[in-house]
């Protein structure tokens, strides 16, 4: 069985074509997901990217069953999430960056009671469960404190593991790091990936930061206009749009290394001690791109920036004429 089954998946959306009045009003069909098909097996990672308006957060909620496709089949964990919505919940959980599933005035400890409750999960069982969930998370410093009191971070914390106290096949996170500074966005990437190690969690990740889909997700589908893009893995990607990777140097003195075959010097910062290299993958590595610097000078520090999310998907759509 499949964790997720989606075959020529549409929605439309009826939309009112702005200046027209309220007695003559001109409709117009809008699809936000246009023929997606897309199969995830148990335990995989997949990062769900896109531009905004690409059909990703619409995708996760005819996932969820929280809205009904106009056409195609959904099998989520082997259930249609419409017909079978109440079973599907007891199987899945699900974290919207910009949306809480916590009771914003009461102390977090009790939403996760209440929670339990609603999931109908004997205390034997979901209070071993908020234990695991507190040690890996650090929850207990404000586990008594209202939920309307916690700082971002916190808040995302509380709701990863609220996600997870039923201890679910499957896990939906729209836009986890959103906000989060970068402390807080590691802290919960290497949670996840425990997570995952350990229960062989199936995820299912939309985002728009690079960092998410680099440590977590295993393969990359691509959404655009609500259609499938790309599907593979992150490298081939990169390579498929030809997008760079940049190797930042700090040397120990300003000195020029001359040229660097096969990289383009993209910029001299902080007085000559730093500078900054792009090179393809397809045509050289990192280590070689440092090794033919440090022939001419001293490297104290180093650092490798991958390409940025945006810079990739423009580049993706580019190529596909959009």
């Amino acid at each position: 069985m499949t964790a997720l089954e989606v075959q020529d998946l549409v929605r439309e959306y009826v939309v009112r074509e702005p200046g027209t009045s309220r007695f003559r009003r001109r409709r117009r069909v809008v699809r936000a997901v246009d023929g997606l098909s897309l199969r995830v097996a148990p335990g995989e990672s997949v990062g769900f990217i896109g531009a905004n308006g690409a059909g990703k957060s619409t995708t996760v909620k005819l996932l969820t069953g929280i809205l009904v496709p106009t056409s195609g089949t959904v099998r989520t964990c082997g259930l249609d999430p419409v017909t079978h919505r109440r079973d599907l919940a007891r199987r899945i959980g699900v974290v919207f960056g910009q949306r809480s599933q916590l009771w914003w005035d009461l102390p977090l400890t009790e939403s996760f009671r209440l929670l339990a409750a609603i999931h109908r999960l004997p205390a034997d069982v979901w209070r071993p469960r908020l234990a695991d969930l507190d040690a890996r998370l650090g929850l207990g410093e404000f586990l008594t404190t209202p939920v309307r009191q916690l700082s971002l971070g916190q808040r995302m914390r509380g709701e990863v593991a609220a996600a997870l106290l039923h201890s679910p096949e499957l896990l939906l996170l729209d836009e986890p790091t959103i906000g989060l500074d970068v402390l807080s966005s590691e802290r919960l990437r290497q949670f996840l990936r425990a997570e995952r190690a350990e229960h062989g969690t199936t995820l299912l990740l939309t985002t728009h930061d690079m960092g998410d889909v680099q440590r977590l997700c295993d393969r990359v589908l691509v959404v655009d206009h609500g259609r499938a893009a790309y599907d593979g893995d992150l490298p081939g990607l990169v390579r498929r749009v030809g997008a760079q990777r940049v190797l930042v140097v700090d040397l120990r003195e300003p000195v020029d290394p001359g040229l660097v075959t096969g990289a383009d010097l993209l910029a001299v910062e902080e007085g000559g001690f730093r500078r900054r290299y792009a090179f393809s993958a397809e045509s050289t590595t990192a280590a070689e791109v440092l090794a033919q610097v440090s022939r001419s000078a001293e490297v104290r520090d180093l650092s490798v920036e991958e390409p940025d999310i945006a810079d990739v998907l423009r580049r993706l759509y580019a190529a596909s004429g959009r």
